[in-house]
């Protein structure tokens, strides 16, 4: 039975997690879960799950709250933290926390050599520099659960010549604007942002994938996951987020994962550690389905050539980028600007910053810190 830290526990990805430990009660134990706020999710997963250690990383809540009446010794520092993800009991670290906020933990478990379970991308878009060849140092595995890296997993050999790949796609729904043009979208509101045609999710990730800029990100973590130039990675708009990604062989060959939209099946992936774990599906009915294939929409392409210079100039470029990204989305979220003017502070913020290398994390905090400031600048500037 292996044991699994569950960090971002009362999150989506949480949720789809504690779904496939249900199924498999006899493979894993949850030794212990992390949260950010929501106590009464946390409480209820505590009274199911009874895991021996919680962490919550909001500072300041209703201490009065029946989760601390029951778990008085709840965790909340950050040395708490790294002591929970690299006990020697800890088999299995699953990083769910959305946003920049899950890199420290991703650190803690890849410094330690645990297996981690990455959903957090944003932690290997503004730190893959040091990440990767942490992990390679320490003989950590990373294992995506990103629908699209787990798929490029799956479809990619155990023995990983990079030699014999032509190409790696990744699949975007597209989300709901993919049929605007860009002057429409500053018009559109948070709600018309937020109902994704394919995928319920959080609110930061369903505006990243109305942006794209989700792609972007996703483009820069599978160069990172996968030691693959920018060059060999195009993304192509799939509206069914059926097949969600594939990988070209040199020979000509083209492997292909699909699976009706469910994180649960990614997941489970990635938590058998190389065995296919059991759960409820829905079943892929072949007959009279149709797959459709299109082009990036016009007026996004800049994000996506921001992306790629990310990945070929390396250092705190990934850094910038996604902390504009984080700072514009919300702003847009308490709409001191509109759904476009998201695009324009990515822009000129990453144009702010000169590529520069990072030697440790406290770089990758320091440029994440000026580049939210810079952001913030460039929000004035605009609204």
């Amino acid at each position: 039975m292996k044991n699994i830290i569950l960090l971002g526990a009362t999150g989506s990805i949480g949720e789809s997690c504690l779904n496939v430990i249900r199924q498999n009660k006899k493979e894993f134990n949850l030794l212990g879960i992390g949260l950010g706020s929501n106590l009464d999710k946390a409480h209820k997963i505590a009274q199911e799950f009874e895991p021996e250690h919680i962490f919550i990383g909001e500072p300041d809540l209703d201490n009065s709250h029946q989760l601390f009446r029951r778990y008085p010794r709840i965790l909340n520092s950050e040395n708490e933290l790294q002591q929970l993800i690299q006990d020697s009991n800890v088999d299995i670290v699953v990083s769910a926390i959305s946003g920049f906020a899950g890199l420290k933990a991703s650190y803690f478990a890849i410094d330690a050599g645990k297996t981690i379970l990455v959903a957090n991308k944003e932690s290997i878009v503004a730190a893959g520099d040091i990440l990767i060849p942490l992990a390679e140092a320490k003989n950590s595995k990373i294992i995506p659960v990103d629908s699209e890296h787990n798929a490029i997993h799956q479809c990619l050999p155990s023995y990983r010549n990079l030699d014999e790949i032509a190409k790696i796609i990744i699949t975007a729904s597209g989300g709901p604007f993919k049929d605007k043009t860009f002057k429409e979208l500053a018009e559109v509101s948070l709600q018309d942002a937020l109902k994704h045609p394919t995928w319920s999710m959080g609110t930061k990730i369903t505006i990243d994938s109305a942006t794209l800029v989700n792609k972007c990100l996703e483009l820069i973590e599978a160069h990172h996951l996968f030691q693959i130039p920018e060059s060999k990675i195009e993304i192509v708009l799939h509206p069914q987020s059926i097949i969600h990604s594939m990988v070209t062989f040199i020979d000509g060959s083209t492997m292909a994962q699909m699976s009706n939209p469910n994180m649960e099946v990614p997941i489970a992936n990635a938590l058998g550690l190389g065995r296919r774990l059991p759960i409820n599906f829905e079943p892929i009915h072949f007959s009279g389905l149709n797959f459709s294939f299109e082009p990036i929409p016009e007026g996004r392409g800049v994000i996506f050539e921001i992306a790629r210079e990310v990945c070929n100039q390396g250092g705190n470029l990934g850094v910038i980028f996604n902390a504009a990204n984080e700072v514009a989305v919300e702003s847009f979220i308490n709409k001191d600007i509109n759904f476009a003017d998201i695009y324009r502070v990515i822009e000129r913020t990453f144009n702010s910053f000169p590529c520069s290398k990072l030697n440790n994390l406290d770089d990758v905090f320091e440029y994440d810190k000026q580049a939210r400031i810079q952001a913030e600048k460039v929000i004035k500037s605009i609204s």
